[in-house]
């Protein structure tokens, strides 16, 4: 059996101090599973309080970075969070002394996983980080390793809980979106500034990590086209469960002709579907590949426990010498990635206009819909519940054919501009499965 493997662990949030208690308590199974003992060695945290638990049996440091080059440590686990700053130079202070490193920091990943995985490569280390997307979910070593022989045409998922949690207690409770957001934060599963979640910025960090997986392309997050969940009103969860769908965000990253095509945004999805049933915090990752056709897996997103399994998976795995390529394929193989534009759209659209009461108004959006040759399937009017005197303006939802993005967004600015309008149009993508 091969000697003890020492870890170094910096950060002890959440995540940190739940690796600590999975390494101690599944000492026995890791050392059978690896081949070895793992165990941990070394701690680095900002400042040194109480955490509710004993840390005085593992060496101390306050740098990140001079735990990562130490010499009483074999592997590295960063768990501080952040693109830059500490994360970042622990990171590859690890990797130039020759260490391997487990993460799961999906934003360090998203800005510098192309250069990591360089210096992982060049040093003959290992760089993991299966907890950066989707918490306790697999699916990078799925895109990694156990789909190498499928060539995928599509990767999509729900990758941020926060945000589907609102989007679930909206639909079952019919609560708006700002008391839901504030019932999040008040659980922790929203920080005291969401828009990263709720923005959809989270979410498109983790699909350009999944996209150079799935494709062998070069991370790149502003080559996505991204929307958040804010503008999302209990008249659009209505609709969508009059319509027999319901509200998600997704991460979708899909090859076209046209090259690959990134985006996040809101998206109607039936109810029958695999995904729009994963409610709360859960996370949902669909890969559709040609010889496994459609695989979804589902789990736990977030979370210490979830987070610390993908962790310590990552440390066993190098525990047993497996030195993969981080994202596949060597990095100089990994092709630059262009925007491409978001091409014809099989489901159609949504769209909800507040269109005011006005003779023309129905046949101006009708005609400037077929200007652009835009197929309608429905049109509909719903006057709000309640409502005995004529309103100024009233709903109007439209349900289109399969078109482009391109002309569906030409025709809306037109019906601005017409003046028909007294807010904003709301368009949401259909996904008919």
């Amino acid at each position: 059996m091969r000697h003890l493997l020492r870890v170094g662990v910096a950060g002890l949030g959440t995540v940190g101090l739940a690796v600590l208690a999975l390494v101690e308590r599944q000492a026995a199974s890791l050392k059978a599973r690896a081949g070895r003992e793992i165990a941990i060695a070394a701690i680095a945290a900002k400042e040194r309080k109480e955490r509710g638990r004993d840390l005085s049996a593992f060496q101390w440091f306050d740098e990140p970075a001079k735990l990562a080059a130490s010499p009483d440590i074999d592997l590295f686990v960063e768990l501080i969070g952040g693109a830059d700053g500490a994360a970042l130079s622990a990171v590859e202070a690890a990797l130039s002394s020759g260490k391997s490193a487990v993460t799961a920091n999906k934003a360090l990943l998203a800005k510098h996983g192309m250069r990591l995985a360089e210096l992982a490569e060049r040093n003959g280390v290992a760089l993991g980080f299966e907890g950066s997307v989707a918490g306790g979910i697999p699916v990078v070593k799925t895109l990694r390793e156990d789909l190498a022989g499928n060539a995928i045409s599509r990767v999509y998922g729900i990758l941020n809980g926060t945000c589907n949690y609102i989007l679930s207690r909206m639909e079952a409770e019919h609560l708006p979106f700002g008391v839901c957001l504030a019932e999040a934060q008040k659980l922790g599963y929203a920080e005291a500034d969401p828009s990263f979640d709720i923005g959809g910025a989270d979410t498109a960090h983790k699909l350009s990590i999944l996209t150079a997986l799935a494709f062998g392309t070069r991370v790149d997050p502003e080559a996505i086209a991204v929307e958040g969940i804010k503008d999302i009103s209990l008249a659009d969860i209505d609709a969508a469960t009059e319509l027999g769908f319901r509200i998600k965000l997704l991460g979708v990253a899909e090859r076209t002709g046209a090259g690959i095509e990134q985006r996040v945004h809101p998206t109607m999805v039936p109810r029958s579907s695999a995904i729009a049933q994963v409610m709360g915090v859960a996370n949902a990752v669909t890969i559709d590949a040609d010889a496994v056709k459609e695989l979804t897996l589902i789990g736990p997103g977030a979370g210490g426990e979830a987070t610390a399994s993908a962790v310590v998976g990552d440390i066993v795995a190098i525990a047993r010498g497996l030195r993969t390529p981080p994202f596949g394929v060597p990095a100089a193989a990994l092709k630059p990635l262009a925007r491409a534009p978001i091409q014809m759209h099989e489901g159609g659209y949504y769209i909800r206009l507040s269109v005011y009461d006005r003779p023309g108004a129905a046949a101006a959006i009708a005609a400037r819909m077929a200007e652009r040759s835009i197929s309608l399937e429905s049109i509909v009017q719903r006057r709000p519940p309640g409502e005995y005197e004529k309103p100024a303006a009233v709903p109007v939802i439209l349900i289109t054919h399969a078109t482009y993005e391109k002309l569906i967004r030409e025709a809306l600015a037109a019906v601005v501009g017409d003046g028909f309008l007294a807010e904003p149009p709301q368009l949401i993508r259909i996904e008919r499965g």
